[in-house]
């Protein structure tokens, strides 16, 4: 098997990582492969926001529970507190991609956000992508976390990828082949 193939079969979600901060090496990689993802017309619609600042990411995290803990339903809290009571995992590095909403956008940032994970699994690195990272960067605090993080003002959160060094590893899941329909 080709070392894309494989990267792509021994990929999955990590929820327990270690504290370890990635090294400069692997920024620098991982942000050259996400920059090279495509997008249609080339339009590039997304804005990338890594964050390896542990203070910040903890501090995300925990505006995050709380948000999730005052809530109504309590369902989200619930899952969140089985899986350890973190909604980053401990996770050493954010990376957050904005976009600006347009046609494609929502697209263009799924394949980057592929292309992050991708390179992440190449380089031996956990990861898991976390739509919950929208809930504080959504959150009463929206706006603050914006301006900290240096947001471009036309963009919203997409979708967030942690990336680290993973204590606990465990099988992707089985492909489902009844999910695919080929005609021809």
């Amino acid at each position: 098997m080709n070392e894309v193939l494989k990267a792509i079969a021994e990929r999955n979600s990590c929820r327990d990582f270690a504290g370890t901060p990635l090294t400069d090496e692997q920024i620098k990689t991982i942000i050259n492969a996400a920059l090279a993802a495509p997008s249609a017309r080339n339009i590039q619609p997304w804005h990338i926001t890594m964050v390896t600042d542990k203070k910040i990411v903890d501090e995300i995290d925990v505006e995050g529970m709380s948000i999730l803990a005052a809530a109504e339903d309590k369902a989200s809290y619930e899952h969140m507190m089985e899986r350890g009571g973190k909604l980053l995992y401990n996770a050493p590095c954010l990376v957050i991609i904005t976009n600006d909403g347009s046609h494609y956008a929502a697209i263009d940032s799924g394949i980057l956000c592929q292309t992050i994970v991708l390179a992440a699994q190449s380089l031996g690195l956990a990861t898991c992508i976390v739509g919950m990272a929208g809930v504080p960067l959504n959150g009463p605090r929206a706006d603050e976390f914006r301006k900290r993080l240096k947001f471009p003002d036309s963009h919203a959160f997409c979708i967030g990828v942690l990336i680290g060094t993973g204590n606990t590893g465990k099988e992707p899941h089985e492909p489902e082949t009844d999910r695919v329909t080929i005609i021809g």
